[in-house]
């Protein structure tokens, strides 16, 4: 019996605790307030195109329902008229959360690689061997904005063709609204590990490897993101909160401490 409820014990602990890594980060921002500097510029840039995606959606969506709204000299006229204000203020809100989060990774990505460094140097209390220099910022962020690229390609193709097969009646259903959570949760995981699992050089095998040696945890973790991305407004510190909870993570689970996993 006691095996049994340690074997239903871990697995709820393990996700219970990747769940956690994401609000851990927001602790350790408030202890360490040197580590704002690595989200400042990346934010007021993101809010930039935040700011100017709306506005310009909002003018667009203005100018249509002023060619083609009915009157709003009858009452349904009036009442269409806001009714499309509602829907298009709604699917405006959801393209550009999305829109802010893909271009908020390529913006921020060389900077997230500075930030997962410097949160390893503080969580384990070692020095930065590497100081900071322009040239190696510079050549570092070429390759994160690549690396970023690539991988918002593959996450896009392949909802494509989720959204494809949810074409087929029941059975394409069934597997979309299966698949595409998961797929959603798993490129969170891989997305934001990626920032330090890559600094440490690993292979995509390797990265592959850790990732599902401890799969319970890598879900939980997957899922703290997905809950901030979908809090309104909290999207604006989701990416650095992210990338700090990873590196926490990896800090707690490296590769070669396989002793007291609890997923």
């Amino acid at each position: 019996m006691i095996s049994k409820v340690s074997a239903v014990v871990r697995p709820v602990a393990g996700f219970a605790r990747g769940i956690s890594y994401p609000l851990r980060a927001v602790r350790l921002f408030r202890q360490n307030p040197s580590l704002l500097r690595y989200l400042a510029i990346p934010f007021f840039i993101n809010l930039l195109v935040f700011s100017g995606a709306v506005y310009f959606g909002v003018d667009v969506f203005q100018g249509v329902l002023d060619t083609y709204a009915p009157s709003t000299d009858v009452w349904y006229g009036v009442f269409l008229y806001y009714l499309a204000w509602i829907v298009a203020l709604l699917l405006t809100t959801v393209v550009v959360f999305f829109s802010f989060t893909v271009f908020g990774n390529l913006i921020a990505s060389p900077f997230n690689e500075l930030l997962s460094e410097r949160t390893e140097h503080i969580f384990l209390g070692t020095e930065d061997s590497t100081p900071f220099s322009l040239q190696r910022f510079l050549s570092e962020s070429r390759s994160a904005i690549f690396t970023e690229i690539k991988k918002l390609t593959v996450f896009v193709v392949c909802m494509v063709l989720l959204l494809a097969v949810n074409f087929i009646p029941v059975v394409g259903q069934v597997i979309y609204a299966v698949l595409a959570p998961a797929f959603t949760l798993f490129f969170l995981v891989v997305e934001y590990m990626a920032f330090v699992l890559m600094r440490k050089q690993m292979s995509f095998a390797q990265q592959r490897r850790y990732i599902f040696s401890h799969l319970v945890l890598m879900l939980g973790y997957g899922c703290g993101v997905f809950l901030m991305l979908a809090i309104p407004f909290v999207q604006f510190f989701c990416i650095p909160f992210a990338v700090v909870g990873a590196t926490l993570l990896w800090c707690d689970f490296p590769p070669k401490a396989e002793s007291g996993s609890l997923d």
